[in-house]
């Protein structure tokens, strides 16, 4: 487990005790940003790529990886950026850090990233897509109707978080955005499937996937059954 440390809120004064969560990296250690407690939280008023990522370096591999910013959710409402010590930003949505993973016959078993937040599944299946294969994950340059999209070289994947199971139209959406960038998709769900949306998908190739509240995608159909077996495309 991370170090903790005090952190105050800016806007209501409250003190908090603080842990950056830790991360599976692909070698099976876990990973976390080190924290500043030289330097003073920030509130959150807007996002970019640059401020929610870090580049971090697992201690056992050496390896680095981009995982999100340290965040804290105050009492008052205000979000907190926690300051984190030696890592580095990311390279932006044109690039990034991450490395090619073995093939998928040749991985240890993936380490799931427990769910309890929106932003808890799009850092699950950034980690499975690392697990598959793909390197420099990003957020997607194109927004879709509902939830995250996240892009890697050769996938456009898209997180819903929602409560309502994904239509048809949301697996078309992402189906069409991928065919303007001559690339994979993939879907994952937290509530799974309205059953015109899985015939969609089988028709159109889209490797569908339901997220547990463990973090662990399963896949439903035979397009992401087969991108598990497989694993990214060189």
């Amino acid at each position: 487990m991370s170090e903790s440390m005090a952190v105050r809120c800016p806007d209501c004064g409250h003190e908090h005790r603080y842990a950056a969560p830790a991360y599976p990296c692909a070698c099976g250690a876990p990973v976390a940003p080190p924290l500043n407690s030289g330097a003073a939280p920030t509130p959150v008023t807007h996002r970019t790529w640059d401020e929610d990522w870090v580049t971090v370096r697992c201690g056992s591999c050496g390896r680095a990886e981009q995982w999100p910013h340290p965040e804290l959710g105050c009492s008052c409402g205000t979000v907190l950026r926690v300051p984190v010590a030696g890592v580095s930003r990311p390279l932006g949505p044109g690039g990034g850090t991450g490395t090619a993973e073995p093939p998928a016959d040749a991985r240890a078993g993936f380490r799931p990233v427990t769910i309890r937040t929106a932003r808890d599944a799009v850092t699950a299946v950034a980690s499975y897509l690392r697990w598959l294969g793909y390197r420099d994950i990003r957020h997607a340059d194109q927004r879709q109707p509902s939830g995250t999209g996240l892009a890697a070289r050769g996938v456009l994947a898209q997180v819903d978080p929602s409560v309502r199971p994904a239509s048809s139209r949301d697996v078309e959406c992402l189906w069409l955005t991928a065919m303007t960038e001559a690339t994979d998709c993939v879907y994952f769900s937290l509530a799974g499937y309205a059953e015109d949306a899985r015939d969609r998908a089988d028709g159109l190739g889209v490797s569908l996937f339901v997220l547990d509240l463990t973090g662990t995608p399963q896949p439903v159909n035979g397009a992401a059954t087969a991108l598990v077996a497989t694993g990214a495309r060189a």
